[in-house]
């Protein structure tokens, strides 16, 4: 009789040591394949690389320029004033492009604002030659020339980014995908709202 109720308790410690030593493997082996798994995803870096952005439109000044980063790339946002948007039809006649023809913008941008609010210009702060940084200038009202100048090569863009003629950039400044969260916010990186 003790030698049966013997191989009982030896079955049960039995059962109950591979059950345990089973569960250990098994979270053992997640353990190990967890890091391995988040390795497939995107870093944070990486994701937050191509995140769009949001910009509080409230804090930039009228007539001045705001710079941000979105995909490695200088965004220029200039909250334009009454006569800056008036400068843009007098430039007109001295740009290659300044119907926009070519497609450096969505088509939301492709009006003589290249904005979907007039008074907000969204760029890409990369001149289109060599891939330099223009420099913002926001003139006088007697001034000859108001928007981007290129200090690499000389090209220069108006305050809609549009390119002069006889300069080195063959066109105007890219707009990037973008659009307004409420009248204060602005999201660059993306055109989930289609309005005009």
């Amino acid at each position: 009789m003790s030698k049966s109720g013997g191989d009982g308790t030896n079955s049960g410690r039995r059962m109950f040591l591979s059950g345990t030593t089973s569960t250990l493997f098994a979270m053992g082996a997640m353990g190990l394949a967890t890091p391995y798994v988040q390795s497939w995803n995107p870093s944070t870096r990486a994701r937050a690389a191509g995140a769009p952005i949001e910009i509080d439109l409230s804090k930039i000044p009228e007539g001045s320029l705001h710079v941000e980063e979105w995909r490695g790339k200088p965004i220029y946002i200039v909250k334009r004033t009454k006569t800056m948007l008036e400068s843009l039809e007098k430039a007109a006649d001295k740009l290659r492009d300044p119907d926009s023809e070519d497609e450096q913008q969505p088509h939301y941008a492709k009006n003589k604002n290249r904005s979907r609010i007039p008074a907000i210009l969204v760029v890409e702060g990369i001149c289109t030659h060599l891939g330099c940084t223009p420099k913002y200038r926001a003139g006088q009202a007697d001034d000859e020339f108001w928007g981007f100048f290129c200090p690499c090569h000389g090209s220069r863009f108006d305050l809609a980014g549009r390119v002069y003629k006889g300069v080195p950039a063959p066109t105007n400044l890219k707009v990037p995908p973008h659009y307004y969260a409420d009248e204060g916010t602005l999201i660059v990186g993306n055109e989930e709202r289609e309005t005009t």
